[in-house]
């Protein structure tokens, strides 16, 4: 299967500017580039998406020039209901340095280069930015861009800053194809218009045909709203801001119509691997075998094989039978950043850490929980009402389940 083919299969394009798209992919091994403003210190699985796709591209010889925009970032791409908040050039750097740091370790070092658009737009003078780039823009066409067109008929309106930023990405294209050889650009949907304006502003200056395509956005298909932070649903690549058991979770619970979307977009399984993974789903959807399958994939990517065995052990002990003395420290320490926590005085009667812990809701409640076998500590259940928590027994960080899937640690104090 050609490369064209499989992105397609796959469901990488949205939009492209030639309609005949294994003259973009197969006909020969181009110089791409992608860019990311650092408006936040990670990418997230919007991002991720597209990282994704070029992955693809760089594993079957294209070359990757991954942009951060440490200039684009100090004005901000218009967004289509409010001014973006200017950011300093030292919060911007501090973005720009861990970006580039998380984009290395996913893309490795061959095939592919970073850079830094402030390094021509820091120096870029206004008067020939003006003659030499603002005069094959027309105020007609940038009006019709949408983030654009929707503020113009906000109350808050747009300054010239955000007005002029498709002018400034623009030139990066255009910059990137002088400097790089650069002839296809790829970018999320929200920005088409902006990658388009680069594509015409390369054929104005330069008479040669460049291209760009767009993955598309990803969608909640619950909530109906894309993954990103301007949502505030963003799952975040960077483990301080997403921890890898919730990272794990989220794929984890990824509804039936999305999985198998998810596999092909987020994967580097096999097509026929994930029809088979579909049928399985089809066969037998509560087994959940596909969004098991998708949550192991994405996490090992993202985090490595080792966190993952890490999770599977945390998860085990969560709502399975491997018990807390079993984890190492670092699986404890997982354990606590992701279960529910409540430190209790040491024995404590269980009837009372049951409420403290909102395992029950009175103390009558927590009797009949303990009377019926329902409640166990550490994997054993307890049916003693005079039960009390002790470090010498129990250990410091106590398992209590009640039921199947009520479970909180306990912490002796």
């Amino acid at each position: 299967m050609k490369l064209s083919e499989e992105l397609q299969a796959r469901g990488f394009i949205n939009q492209s500017s030639f309609e005949t798209l294994s003259v973009i992919f197969d006909e020969e091994k181009r110089v791409v580039y992608q860019g990311i403003d650092p408006s936040a210190d990670s990418a997230h699985a919007g991002n991720f998406v597209i990282w994704m796709m070029l992955k693809h591209l760089v594993d079957h010889g294209h070359r990757l020039i991954f942009l951060v925009g440490g200039g684009t970032g100090m004005i901000g791409d218009p967004k289509p209901d409010a001014e973006r908040v200017l950011s300093t050039r030292e919060a911007v750097n501090d973005n720009v340095v861990k970006l580039k740091q998380q984009a290395k370790n996913f893309f490795g070092e061959e095939n592919i280069s970073f850079v830094d658009n402030y390094d021509w737009l820091g120096s870029l003078g206004l008067i020939s930015f003006l003659r030499d780039i603002g005069k094959h823009f027309t105020v007609n066409e940038l009006i019709k861009k949408d983030a654009i067109s929707r503020r113009l008929q906000s109350e808050t309106g747009i300054s010239y800053t955000e007005f002029a930023y498709p002018l400034l990405q623009a030139y990066d294209y255009l910059k990137l194809y002088k400097d790089d050889g650069v002839t296809l650009q790829v970018g999320g949907s929200d920005q088409w218009g902006n990658i388009i304006s680069g594509v015409d502003l390369v054929r104005r200056v330069e008479r040669a045909t460049v291209y760009a395509v767009t993955v598309p956005l990803i969608i909640d298909k619950a909530t109906g709203k894309k993954f990103g932070k301007s949502e505030g649903n963003a799952v975040w690549l960077a483990a301080e801001k997403t921890s890898p058991y919730a990272f794990y979770q989220f794929w984890l619970n990824v509804a039936d119509d999305s999985v198998v979307e998810y596999l092909k977009l987020f994967t580097f399984l096999s097509l026929e691997e994930i029809t088979g993974l579909e049928e399985e789903l089809k066969n037998n959807p509560g087994a959940r075998g596909a969004q098991k399958v998708l949550a192991k994939e994405v996490t090992t990517i993202v985090h490595g094989e080792e966190i993952f065995k890490q999770i599977i052990q945390v998860s085990n002990c969560l709502f399975g039978e491997t018990l807390i003395s079993e984890l190492s420290s670092d699986e404890i320490l997982l354990l606590k950043e992701n279960a529910p926590l409540t430190k209790v005085v040491e024995n404590s009667f269980l009837v009372d850490v049951l409420v403290e812990s909102d395992l029950a809701s009175s103390k009558r409640e927590a009797r009949t929980f303990i009377e019926s076998g329902a409640v166990a500590v550490n994997g054993v259940k307890v049916v003693d009402l005079e039960y009390k928590v002790n470090k010498d027994v129990d250990g410091e960080i106590i398992h209590l389940k009640r039921g199947k899937k009520n479970v909180v640690l306990l912490e002796l104090m």
